[in-house]
């Protein structure tokens, strides 16, 4: 019978949502930030000075890391956190280890994707970090899921872009996922972990143009319109069609 227990690390926008969906479905869930929180049930889980601390107590339970990599900290500071997630999950008698990575995992030419896909060069210190993650989870029997742009709750695309200058083309193809499907996408991936493979996608299967796809969100949010840097066609599309094979749908609008 599935072990019900899990372990958030990275209570934030994601990592929250993914905390109270499971808790909903009877899980016992410990979430963690830098610092824990009694009033919010948070736990603490943070690495100084090569260390960790952390007040996590749950021990047989799947680990889920939502930790976001941040470029402004050191090269190493995520790299080693997700070190010592990973040796305290085993210390602990993790069931499975999952990692939120990014389809920014692959390159930004014209294409489709899938998990099969080659990977971009390390060019960029977020390409370095991301796969170097990847592959340390991977080598310890976790999995990973990519996610392609996150929308949903307070991450509105006709609030956040309105009246931007946008570096892309209007004409490239839109690689967006809404926050609840994750959330259902991870916990589809936690229920079938002994038959699910290794990497999944995680991205909506509608791929508007960027152009269509912000102007129908800025006139929902009645905001001003984007502009862009030009209109070359861009069709560049992740796939992320494999998860359906355990079951899962995407149900929520992009």
């Amino acid at each position: 019978m599935m072990n019900n227990k899990l372990i958030v690390l990275g209570a934030g926008w994601l990592g929250n949502a993914l905390a109270h969906s499971a808790k909903s479905c009877g899980w016992s869930v410990q979430a963690t930030r830098r610092q824990a929180d009694v009033s919010e049930d948070i736990q603490a889980f943070c690495v100084t000075d090569t260390k960790l601390h952390h007040s996590l107590t749950l021990s047989d339970a799947y680990w889920v890391c939502a930790i976001p990599p941040r470029m402004r900290q050191s090269d190493s500071q995520y790299l080693e956190t997700l070190t010592c997630a990973l040796e305290a999950a085993k210390s602990m008698q993790g069931k499975g280890f999952l990692l939120c990575s990014s389809t920014a995992v692959y390159g930004t030419e014209a294409g489709t994707y899938d998990e099969h896909s080659p990977l971009a060069a390390q060019d960029s210190k977020r390409q370095q970090i991301l796969q170097n993650a990847e592959q340390m989870v991977l080598a310890q029997q976790g999995k990973v899921i990519r996610l392609a742009g996150l929308v949903g709750p307070g991450r509105e695309p006709g609030r956040f872009i309105a009246g931007k200058h946008l570096s892309s083309s209007s004409n490239a193809t839109v690689n967006m996922v809404h926050q609840q499907d994750v959330v259902e996408g991870i916990m589809c991936i936690l229920t079938n972990w002994h038959t699910a493979q290794s990497i999944y996608n995680l991205c909506h299967p509608s791929h508007p143009t960027k152009q269509q796809y912000y102007q129908n969100h800025c006139e929902a949010y009645g905001s001003e319109l984007p502009n862009f840097a030009s209109d070359e066609v861009v069709s560049r599309v992740i796939d992320g069609a494999a998860i359906t094979e355990l079951g899962f749908q995407y149900r929520n609008m992009i």
